[in-house]
C-alpha cells in the first residue's frame, strides 16, 4: 500500500510545500504594496492582474503544454517563479513590481493546467477521488497555516523575508517533482511540431470540435467554471461585507477566515475517508447546491455566529464540489488534449471573472454591499440547482 502511494504522496508533498509558500507570498506582497502606497486600490490591482495574465496566456499555452514533457515543465516553472520572486523582493519601483507579479502570474497560469495533466497521468483512475480529496486538504491546510507562518515571519523579519521564503519553497518543490517518474519518455511523446499561430488556431478548432461532440462534459466544465466566477465575484466583497456591514474587527474577520479553512479541511478529510463510497456526480451536486447556501447564510447574517456558520457550510460543501469535479474532469477528458481543453475554456472563465468582479464592485457602491451580495448569492444558488439537474441526470450515467 505504501509503495502504491509513494509517488502520489511525493506529489502531494510538492504541492503542499509550494502552496504553503504561495500563501505566505500573497500576504507579504499585499502588505508591501499597501505600505508603499497606502492605497487599497493599489492592492486590488494585484488581484486584477491574475485573470488578465490568464487571458494573455490561455489562448496559446495549451498548445505548448500538450506537446512538452509535463514533469520538466513543472520543474522549470517552479525554478522560473522562484527566480522572479527573489528579484521581486529587492525591488523598489511599484511599476516594476506589478510587471514582475504579472510575469509570475503568467507562469502560474501555465503551471495549473500542466500540473493537472501530470497528476492525471501519475494517479491511477481508482485512486483519483481520494487523491483529489487529499489535495484539497493540502490546499486548505496552507490556507490556515500559511497566514500563521507569515505573521511569525513579520515578527522576526520583514515581508521581503517572507517573499524570499516562498522562493525557497518553490525550489524545494522542484526538487521533489524531480524525484517523481518521467512519464513521457522520448519515444512516447507526441510528435514535436513547431508551435505557430496556424497550429494554435487548429488546436482551438480541435478543442471546439471535441466540445461539440462531448457536449455533456463541456457543459459540466462550463457550469463549474460559473461557480468559480460567482465565488470570485462574491469573495471580492467578502472583507468589505464583514468589516463594514457586520462591523467585525480585523481580528474577528481573521478568525472568520480560519473557520472557513476548518470547514474545507473537515470536508476534505470526509471526502478522503469516503472516497470509494461516493459517486462523483453526488459530490458535485451536493457541493454545487450547498456552497451557495453557505453564501446566502453569510449574506443574511447579522452576527459573527451566523456568519461563521455560513462560512463553514460553504467551504465544507466546496471541498465536495472540488473533489467530484476534478475527478470527473480527469476521468472524462483525454489526457493528450487536457492542457488545451482547460486553457481554451479558461479564457471564457477569466473574462467572466473580470466582468463579474468589476460589476460587483461598481454595483455595491451604488446599491449597497448586502443587497448586491444577496443578489449574487441567489443567482449562484440558481446555478447550483441547474447544475444538479444535469449531474443527477441518470441518462448521462
Amino acid at each position: 500500500m505504501l509503495l502504491k502511494w509513494k509517488n502520489p504522496l511525493l506529489l502531494l508533498l510538492g504541492i503542499g510545500v509550494s502552496n504553503l509558500g504561495a500563501w505566505i507570498y500573497l500576504i507579504a506582497l499585499n502588505l508591501i504594496v499597501l505600505e508603499k502606497t497606502g492605497s487599497p486600490f493599489a492592492v486590488s490591482v494585484l488581484y486584477i492582474l491574475i485573470p488578465i495574465a490568464t487571458l494573455c496566456t490561455n489562448f496559446w499555452s495549451g498548445s505548448f503544454i500538450d506537446r512538452l514533457n509535463k514533469r520538466n515543465v513543472i520543474i522549470f516553472l517552479d525554478l522560473f517563479r522562484a527566480t522572479f520572486i527573489i528579484l521581486l523582493s529587492i525591488m523598489d519601483s511599484l511599476i516594476l513590481m506589478y510587471l514582475w507579479v504579472f510575469i509570475i502570474n503568467i507562469a502560474n497560469s501555465i503551471f495549473q493546467p500542466t500540473s493537472m495533466v501530470y497528476m492525471t497521468m501519475l494517479i491511477p483512475k481508482t485512486n483519483r477521488q481520494r487523491f483529489n480529496a487529499l489535495r484539497n486538504f493540502i490546499h486548505s491546510s496552507g490556507f490556515i497555516i500559511g497566514p500563521s507562518i507569515a505573521g511569525l515571519l513579520f515578527i522576526i523579519g520583514t515581508p521581503n523575508l517572507a517573499i524570499q521564503l516562498n522562493a525557497i519553497a518553490l525550489c524545494i518543490s522542484a526538487i521533489i517533482i524531480y524525484l517523481l517518474p518521467n512519464l513521457e519518455l522520448k519515444e512516447d511523446t507526441i510528435k514535436k511540431e513547431k508551435v505557430s499561430l496556424r497550429l494554435i488556431k487548429n488546436d482551438w478548432k480541435d478543442i471546439l470540435s471535441f466540445s461539440k461532440s462531448n457536449s455533456y462534459i463541456t457543459l459540466i466544465y462550463v457550469l463549474f467554471s460559473g461557480m468559480t466566477v460567482f465565488m470570485t465575484g462574491l469573495d471580492s466583497l467578502e472583507a468589505s461585507f464583514a468589516t463594514k456591514v457586520l462591523s467585525l474587527s480585523e481580528s474577528a474577520y481573521g478568525f472568520l477566515v480560519s473557520v472557513a479553512g476548518i470547514g474545507i479541511i473537515i470536508g476534505s478529510i470526509t471526502n478522503a475517508f469516503f472516497a470509494n463510497r461516493c459517486k462523483t456526480n453526488i459530490l458535485i451536486g451536493f457541493g454545487a447546491l450547498f456552497t451557495p447556501i453557505g453564501y446566502l447564510i453569510f449574506a443574511f447574517s447579522h452576527s459573527f455566529i451566523t456568519a461563521s456558520l455560513g462560512f463553514f457550510i460553504l467551504t465544507f460543501a466546496l471541498s465536495f464540489a472540488n473533489t467530484g469535479f476534478f475527478t470527473f474532469y480527469q476521468n472524462n477528458v483525454p489526457v493528450n488534449i487536457m492542457g488545451r481543453f482547460s486553457s481554451v475554456l479558461g479564457v471564457l472563465e477569466a473574462l467572466l471573472i473580470i466582468v463579474f468582479t468589476a460589476a460587483n464592485g461598481v454595483l455595491s457602491e451604488l446599491y449597497g454591499i448586502r443587497f448586491i451580495y444577496l443578489i449574487g448569492s441567489f443567482a449562484f444558488l440558481a446555478l447550483g440547482v441547474i447544475m444538479n439537474l444535469f449531474v443527477l441526470d441518470q441518462s448521462k450515467k
